[in-house]
């Protein structure tokens, strides 16, 4: 494979951004910590916020990750460098996924491309080797550009109801198409891996893919205060033989990547910023040579982010520890990767880079949830760790 060029792991406009997320700092001492990275260096700024989630609750956050006190770790680039698994020095820090204690929701259907990919896995029974035919046949039986229409409008309503009488219509159709947006727990607070790490696949799947989005972080008080990248690692054949299996096929150890970074809000990126990003996706497969690329554009989402977070979070339901929301992907792989019409599934030791200008790279490599390390720390042992390091009065 090619070597990692560290410097495009960081966004283009490196020092206008406002990052912060956590590295582990090994040692006696040591445990997660907060970060900022400043002019290239990487600021430990534990002892004023210990988790992120207190940081994003603070209205001074943007302010704290550009001025903060703290302890230098380097350079971002070697911490990038030492973050990626299989050559990384336990000696000295490397970086975890940027939130700790908040929730991790997600998103589903959002992008026209992925309603349709929905609708084929359920009627392909999670059969990857119907997947041509059936698309093709969905794609002639739907005359209408997909991309142009809103949920919920009067246009949806009365595609979603002709789809019905057809007698096509699916489930994946009421989220894509209706009122209510698709909204699910990818996974716990604290399991999401970060930049560098191995993401597990289940064993029992063998139709599967990243699915390449960004990643809304909203505070304790509702608000969307900043955004990162996510993998929302997907397994197609499980999910498509029952939505009712939708957390065996999205929730399983090292399933859910976020990182490198969470980026703040600030006069330099904004909520506009995420909607008009684009997405790139690169896998290389390391046993085939394998290369896939793939984009999705943020302009094309179905529903508002901001609508996203809205149908999440409000009166209706709160999160007080705060939440991530990946936001869905228009990215569905269709490419064959060895049997004409069996389209595209992971090889174990592929590496997924999801990339945008603005926050930088999330790279991790592919390997079985039952093969990489267990998930063991969870919140009771970041408590534990924090009181340990008398860093719990840093509570804001």
């Amino acid at each position: 494979m090619t070597p990692v060029d560290f410097s495009s792991c960081l966004p283009v406009d490196l020092p206008l951004a406002s990052l912060v997320g956590r590295a582990w700092r090994p040692g006696p001492a040591g445990g997660p910590s907060v970060i900022a990275v400043r002019h290239g260096e990487v600021i430990d700024i534990s002892a004023v916020t210990p988790t992120t989630a207190d940081l994003l609750d603070r209205k001074d956050a943007v302010e704290l990750a550009r001025s903060a006190p703290g302890d230098s770790l380097g350079s971002v680039e070697a911490l990038l460098a030492n973050s990626i698994d299989g050559s990384r020095d336990p000696s000295r820090p490397f970086l975890l996924a940027p939130n700790d204690v908040q929730a991790i929701k997600a998103c589903g259907v959002t992008f026209a491309v992925s309603l349709l990919e929905r609708v084929l896995e359920e009627q392909a029974n999670g059969d990857a080797s119907k997947a041509r035919e059936l698309r093709a046949q969905l794609q002639s039986s739907i005359d209408i550009d997909l991309a142009h229409i809103r949920p919920g409008s009067p246009a949806a309503l009365h595609l979603r109801d002709e789809m019905l009488a057809r007698g096509t219509w699916s489930q994946y159709m009421e989220v894509g198409l209706g009122t209510d947006a698709e909204v699910f727990s990818k996974s716990q607070p604290m399991s999401a891996l970060g930049f560098g790490a191995q993401v597990g696949l289940s064993p029992a799947s063998q139709w599967n893919n990243p699915e390449p989005e960004i990643v809304l972080a909203i505070n304790g008080h509702g608000q969307t205060v900043g955004a990162s990248l996510g993998n929302d690692v997907n397994l197609r054949d499980i999910e498509g033989r029952s939505a009712l299996l939708l957390g065996k096929a999205k929730d399983n150890n090292g399933s859910c990547a976020i990182g490198p970074f969470i980026r703040l809000f600030d006069a330099h990126f904004d909520i506009d910023s995420v909607r008009s990003a684009e997405v790139a996706l690169e896998i290389a497969g390391e046993v085939d040579d394998f290369i896939l690329h793939g984009m999705s554009n943020m302009r094309e989402i179905s529903r508002d982010p901001l609508d996203l977070v809205a149908q999440t979070c409000g009166a209706h339901h709160q999160y007080p520890d705060g939440f991530m929301l990946f936001l869905g992907t228009m990215f569905s792989p269709i490419q064959d990767r060895g049997a004409p019409g069996a389209g595209f599934t992971h090889k174990l030791g592929d590496r997924v880079s999801i990339h945008t200008p603005q926050l930088g790279r999330l790279i991790n490599t592919v390997q079985l949830s039952t093969q990489i390390p267990p998930w063991t720390f969870g919140v009771r042992a970041l408590y534990a760790n924090l009181h340990g390091r008398n860093l719990m009065g840093a509570r804001a």
